[in-house]
């Protein structure tokens, strides 16, 4: 099979993982090139996403890397395993690959905790909603792809509303709640929205007042997503330059201390709930 373009971050974290348990074993590419009869090059091709490898090749390094956690190996075995076309891929070559990155995220992760400072978070925005903030992007978006974004990040919901839902948790802050993204109307709907998904027995919608006072961080967007076991959990972060992922242990540790601080910063999920009925005038 020819090497990949452009991996995606799915595929790049399958690869790290490789090589970080390599890594741990002590154990070089010409090691695992010679067990599985490849060249240096492809092996670093393969440990970087390139490359595809196949499970039964991801089960070989485990095996000869004395990984023995069997949760672990699976859940790589799982991310080799050849999958038919994903529904976002119909959007690959018309928006950012970062965009369709974050989808799959979404799509694999057991549950989701994001905390958001300026904007609604997308897997709870309304079109509305979702279409005002494409229409603000700098530099300007055509009106085509405004719609192509807010049409994936509605399909993008539908992992809170599928068979076996993702498990989401939002953190917003009242200054989110209080930027009128669209105009009153578009920001009461919204409004809306979130009390009621919060409805939802698997999803939780928790507003951090300004009398919170200050917090930690930059104010910027982040995403937790859990793995199917903890060695595969993920950060994604927004910026101004398109979304950016990290796994690294320590960036784990800040961002769920950050998230915790959300937690405990937050109103309850009724009185989150009063206080969104509040700013719409419903209560």
């Amino acid at each position: 099979m020819p090497p990949r373009s452009v991996p995606t971050e799915r595929q790049k974290r399958l690869g790290s993982e490789l090589r970080r348990m390599r890594n741990d074993a002590g154990e070089s590419t010409e090691f695992a090139a010679r067990l599985l009869g490849l060249d240096r090059a492809k092996i670093s091709n393969i440990e970087s996403g390139v490359r595809v490898i196949t499970p039964e090749r991801v089960r070989t390094l485990a095996s000869n890397y004395g990984c023995h956690d069997e949760r672990y190996v699976e859940a790589l075995v799982a991310m080799a395993e050849p999958r038919p076309r994903d529904w976002w891929e119909t959007y690959r070559g018309q928006l950012p690959a970062g965009l369709l990155d974050i989808t799959e995220l979404e799509w694999h992760a057991t549950s989701v905790r994001a905390g958001v400072f300026l904007h609604v978070p997308g897997l709870l925005q309304t079109d509305g909603y979702a279409r005002s903030v494409g229409n603000a992007a700098l530099p300007p978006l055509s009106e085509h792809e405004v719609e192509l974004r807010v049409a994936l990040r509605l399909q993008r919901q539908q992992v809170l509303h599928r068979p076996k839902p993702l498990s989401y948790t939002a953190y917003i802050h009242e200054a989110a709640l209080r930027i009128e993204f669209g105009g009153r109307k578009v920001m009461r709907a919204q409004l809306d929205r979130l009390c009621e998904i919060g409805e939802l027995e698997h999803v939780e919608v928790r507003v951090v007042p300004f009398s919170s006072g200050a917090f930690p961080g930059a104010g910027q967007a982040l995403l937790y997503a859990a793995g199917v076991v903890p060695q595969l959990d993920t950060v994604q972060l927004d910026s101004a330059h398109g979304p950016g992922f990290t796994h690294a242990p320590a960036q784990l540790d800040k961002y769920r201390s950050q998230l915790d601080w959300m937690e405990e910063a937050s109103l309850s999920p009724g009185k989150s709930r009063d206080f969104m009925l509040a700013l719409t005038g419903s209560r």
